[in-house]
């Protein structure tokens, strides 16, 4: 018996000369929450050796906060965070709550040091009689110290060793607490507290747990709030209000034991502490989405997103821009407008259900800057395919979220054109355009390193048997006659026209680099809606191209702003974009358009319909605004095309790029439009578009003007063929080899033609 005795006695001694060690030092040692000695398998010598109770500069990394969106009104559209947090100063914080927290946790913080002497004692004698650690004896400085080692810690083991019960850790804990101490006021410490601090629900930090858990800031709890939140710091995975009832039966429990000690140490009445308690949790759960799953912009999130982690400028890899993202505290203002952006969906739904397979998607551009003003889809972002969702950005490229894109069809068109005035041909220039076109060997087209990529043995045909006759370039782009536009290009060069394309800032959704082949003219490449306005919306600005821009302003979290201006070049002369608009104005009178008609205001554009109907677009634009539409299935083109389909409840034999992409265009365009003062295109200049060079269209028999005088090219009712060269859309028979209307090409190649005739069945 006396041999247990003299066991017993001894780690009583060696804890109290541990004590006298600590108070010798100034402060009251590593005891804070020692276990009883034997316990924890540390000799005491191990633990006097570690003490070092001098103060240690304590690294304390920004807190990870929460990033917001925010669209060109300053409205809040998206959040990302690691951890939901909002840091608030404590003049943000209810006095209620403070003087809560304090109560249970500290309530002798603002008379103590770093470590509480009272407290200290009472937790040591608590746990020497219980034989383990059932009290701690921290203070809220001490706290804090745990908080910030845990929230630095990246790895499993350094997270394990923040919170390991040895007394080392607590030695360490104690000399930062003391570096805390001489380096803080005691309210900026309990400011620090209560934003680090973890109270459960996935809230972190003060404010957000008083939004999550009741719907509010913290600026505006009452006292069962307060005395809620204070209760849930001590064990927030145990009180966690959203995890079940028991969970909030034990919170409940832990609010009237905060409510007790506060009427206790006088901070409240006992009347007060009663009526309190007979009151219910008021745990309203209020959700803290994240990502851009949640946000009412998805498309449009994401590709903000991914600018972000594209960007060298945000972080040196992408796992460092993530973590910006998530943990930065940033405010990102973009150019997103709420208007413009419910047009293109409002529009989007009239045509296309969500239920549909096919998917339509548009991309708004302001011309001159480059801005995204709307990014939208006919299918919800997401991850279910039971509800039909779309698990990446169908608006934009891979770059930015995006897939593989779809084929780009006769929109394509226009860079060929561009690169004819460009190269001095004018509007009554053209050439005989049959049904069908033969390159006549392998070198008529080369593509931009020299190689022949031209295909004698291929034929190109027309959307119909009946497509044939001269055509000039007003003609034969208001028709989108295929068997012209082969030859425009031939007469142009493959790869002017492909230079074309790049500095209008065409290219490939998938990143890959453009396909040059003989086909190139008529779209065969798979793009996006973003790139394809952004590129027309070079001839809408006379000639610019700006980067595609989605953010204007990012604050940091210490309020420094960085703004972000377009990026803009002039890559086309004004004339030349000029000319395009010229004939691209006619699509709506003349041309592809006819039947869907303009907007009321200058306006120029072009349909695409791509071969054997797998994709649909219409792209076009006014001097304000840019936009481009895109129908497609995503499940692959090929085996899902547009024919014999029911789309938005209507049943199409045929989907051409004037049957829903054309249509989406213009009532999304008036929509967005509306209060926009309207503008004008620059007239072109006659003197260098005019009538024909070289390639002049044969004289027509015993058809003269009234006045005897040559044929006027800008007089569209006079020469074109009027409202019937419409590039026979659809009226004729099957081309060669099963390819179906408008294409001929089962080979890859690309698209046909997209003139058809809008077909939908009675009552569609």
């Amino acid at each position: 018996m006396q041999a247990q005795g003299k066991r017993r006695a001894n780690p009583i001694l060696s804890v109290l000369r541990l004590l006298i060690a600590g108070s010798a030092a100034g402060v009251l040692a590593a005891a804070v929450a020692l276990p009883a000695v034997g316990g924890v398998g540390m000799s005491t010598k191990t633990a006097v050796e570690g003490l070092n109770l001098k103060p240690e500069e304590l690294d304390e990394p920004p807190l990870p906060e929460r990033t917001e969106l925010y669209d060109a009104a300053g409205n809040k559209i998206a959040q990302f965070y690691f951890e939901n947090r909002e840091s608030v100063t404590l003049d943000k914080v209810a006095p209620i709550m403070r003087e809560a927290l304090i109560a249970i946790e500290d309530f002798r913080f603002y008379q103590h040091g770093p470590i509480d002497v009272e407290g200290t004692a009472r937790a040591l004698m608590k746990n020497l009689t219980s034989g383990g650690v059932t009290q701690g004896g921290s203070s809220i400085t001490q706290q804090y110290v745990k908080q910030v080692l845990v929230n630095a810690a990246e790895t499993p083991e350094e997270q394990a060793a923040a919170i390991a019960p040895t007394v080392s850790r607590k030695l360490t804990e104690l000399r930062y607490a003391m570096a805390i101490e001489e380096k803080y006021t005691k309210d900026q410490i309990l400011e620090k507290y209560l934003n680090i601090a973890y109270f459960g629900a996935g809230a972190h930090g003060i404010q957000s747990a008083a939004k999550r858990f009741f719907d509010k800031p913290a600026s505006k709890l009452n006292l069962t709030e307060a005395a809620t939140l204070a209760g849930a710091v001590q064990n927030p995975a145990r009180t966690d209000p959203s995890v079940s009832a028991e969970s909030r039966q034990r919170l409940l429990e832990r609010r009237n034991i905060v409510l007790d000690r506060m009427a206790e140490l006088g901070k409240i009445t006992p009347q007060e502490a009663a009526k309190a308690k007979k009151k219910k949790l008021g745990f309203k759960d209020v959700k803290a989405p994240g990502g851009c799953e949640a946000s009412k912009y998805p498309y449009f999130c994401l590709y903000v997103q991914y600018e972000i982690l594209n960007n060298e400028d945000f972080g040196k890899n992408r796992d460092e821009r993530r973590k910006l993202l998530q943990r930065g505290g940033l405010q990102i203002k973009t150019t997103l407008d709420p208007k413009m952006q419910a047009a293109a969906e409002k529009a989007i739904r009239k045509y296309v259900s969500p239920k549909d397979k096919p998917v339509a998607s548009q991309a708004m551009v302001v011309p001159g800057t480059g801005e995204i003003k709307a990014m939208a889809a006919s299918r919800k972002f997401g991850r279910s395919k039971s509800k039909n969702e779309m698990s990446y950005n169908i608006v934009a490229d891979a770059a930015h979220g995006g897939g593989r894109g779809f084929q780009q069809g006769s929109t394509a068109k226009v860079y060929t054109l561009a690169a004819a005035l460009e190269e001095g041909l004018k509007y009554g220039d053209g050439f005989p355009s049959p049904a069908g076109y033969q390159a006549k060997g392998y070198s008529t087209f080369k593509n931009c390193k020299g190689q022949n990529v031209g295909d004698p043995n291929h034929t190109v045909r027309n959307s119909s048997e009946g497509g044939g006759g001269f055509k000039t370039l007003q003609t034969g782009t208001w028709g989108s006659v295929n068997t012209f536009f082969m030859r425009l290009q031939e007469k142009v060069g493959l790869c002017d026209v492909v230079k074309m394309a790049k500095k209008l800032g065409v290219k490939r959704a998938d990143g890959q680099k453009l396909f040059e082949v003989e086909t190139f003219t008529l779209g065969v490449n798979e793009v996006d809606p973003v790139t394809i306005a952004s590129s027309y919306a070079v001839f809408a600005s006379r000639g610019k191209y700006c980067k595609p821009l989605a953010i204007t302003e990012i604050k940091d979290r210490n309020g420094k702003v960085k703004t972000y201006k377009p990026k803009c070049n002039q890559v086309l002369e004004e004339e030349v974009a000029d000319a395009v608009s010229g004939i691209l104005s006619g699509v709506f009178t003349k041309g592809t358009m006819t039947e869907v008609g303009g907007i009321g205001r200058d306006a120029a554009g072009k349909t695409g319909t791509t071969d054997n109907y797998m994709s649909a677009w219409f792209s076009g634009y006014t001097p304000n605004l840019a936009s481009a539409v895109s129908l497609g299935d995503p499940r692959g083109t090929s085996a899902h095309k547009l024919i014999g389909v029911t789309i938005g409840g209507r049943y199409y034999p045929y989907v051409y790029g004037s049957s829903i992409s054309g249509r989406i265009w213009k009532d999304s365009m008036i929509q967005a439009l509306k209060g926009i003062e309207p503008a004008k295109f620059k007239p072109v200049d006659k003197s260098r578009f005019g009538g024909c060079s070289d390639n002049c269209a044969p004289k027509p028999k015993k058809k003269k003007n009234d006045d005897g005088g040559p044929l006027d090219f800008f007089d569209r009712d006079r020469f074109g063929d009027g409202p019937q060269d419409r590039g026979d859309r659809g009226r004729g028979g099957w081309g060669d080899n099963d390819r179906g209307p408008g294409g001929d090409r089962g080979r890859g190649r690309g698209p046909g033609g997209d003139n058809g005739p809008l077909l939908i069945t009675p009552g569609g």
